[in-house]
């Protein structure tokens, strides 16, 4: 009985969360990565799309919901998703077309671009945080929980209760949907091979007929909606702040580099070992040792190796480790 409730308790705690966390890093490293290996820079201002898309679909929500539209048990976000997408489309193309076009005319080196992303970033995060504000929005409606903790002990007579929210079990079904799209996407249809052979090599893309102008405007649109889902679900299952978004960039690059720049399959599994290496090495984990281990045993402190507030820590010291042995990521992508 004691093991079935340190499986519960390590589930309720670390695995789900670090799941729905994972989902959303990976969802944001595929835009980074998409970035990186079709247009070749480094853009820092992916986590400030996000906060962009997120922010309008927090307000098409409001909207929506001040008229009595709803999904039922689900949030009403999810209708206004596709809004906050055309947002963000109309905010990156407009920025391509009046930043990152004229580098491109004048083959800028990629740390020029990045600088200049940077510089979007710094606009982004301005432009949203006038629009909605600094502080904490929340936009969440529906069911809370699937399954909480009180039923579930309920119906298993443990201890331990496994709650898992509505938004935890969203964001899964979504990036799965997501992500499979996409790879259908790049893999079965005419555009994405041509973004996949423009990636490979430029040069023999434009000779082969590839208009170039075509890829960049494909690429920017599929980073918008990227960037606005993940917001989205990463608002849901916490709350909108712009500042967040601003911090996320971290997790997300790193995720995108450890699974390897470049390389999309890399983009998803790195998400997912930033996340639960972030939960798991600030999580406490006294109440799962204490099912675990005898009573002589059992320990006194929280074994916490970090506090929560050092969490994107976490992110830098994976980073680092993995830019010093192994700078290509796990899944051999472009060298950093």
């Amino acid at each position: 009985m004691d093991f079935l409730n340190a499986i519960v308790a390590l589930s309720n705690f670390v695995v789900i969360p670090a799941l729905a966390y994972g989902s959303q890093l990976a969802l944001g490293a595929l835009g980074v990565t998409l970035i990186y290996g079709i247009l070749r820079f480094s853009n820092f201002a992916h986590g400030d799309t996000m906060a962009f898309g997120t922010m309008v679909v927090v307000l098409v929500t409001w909207a929506m919901q001040a008229a009595g539209i709803s999904f039922g048990p689900l949030p009403t976000a999810l209708l206004a998703l596709p809004f906050g997408i055309a947002g963000a489309a109309a905010m990156v193309l407009l920025t391509d077309r009046a930043v990152y076009r004229f580098y491109r005319a004048q083959k800028a080196k990629p740390v020029i671009l990045v600088i200049v992303s940077m510089g979007v970033m710094f606009i982004y995060n301005g432009v949203t945080r006038f629009i909605i504000g600094p502080e904490d929005q929340r936009f969440a409606d529906g069911e809370r929980f699937i399954i909480s903790a009180r039923d579930f002990k309920a119906m298993t007579g443990l201890d331990e209760g496994l709650a898992i929210k509505s938004t935890q079990a969203i964001t899964l079904v979504t990036a799965v949907v997501v992500v499979a799209l996409l790879f259908w996407f790049l893999n079965r249809t005419r555009t994405g091979k041509s973004m996949r052979a423009y990636s490979d090599n430029e040069d023999l893309a434009l000779l082969s007929g590839i208009n170039p102008e075509r890829v960049v405007l494909v690429t920017w649109l599929l980073v918008a909606a990227l960037a606005t889902v993940a917001g989205t679900l990463y608002g849901l299952d916490k709350s909108f702040k712009p500042f967040t978004y601003f911090q996320l960039l971290l997790p997300i690059f790193a995720s995108a580099i450890v699974g390897g720049l470049g390389s999309p399959v890399g983009a998803i599994a790195g998400g997912f070992v930033i996340a639960f290496s972030e939960v798991g090495i600030t999580y406490a984990w006294k109440k799962v040792l204490v099912y675990m281990m005898p009573g002589p045993l059992e320990p006194d402190g929280l074994v916490q190796l970090l506090s929560t507030e050092y969490k994107f820590a976490v992110s830098f010291m994976i980073l680092l480790i993995v830019l010093l042995f192994r700078p290509t990521g796990l899944f051999r992508g472009k060298s950093v």
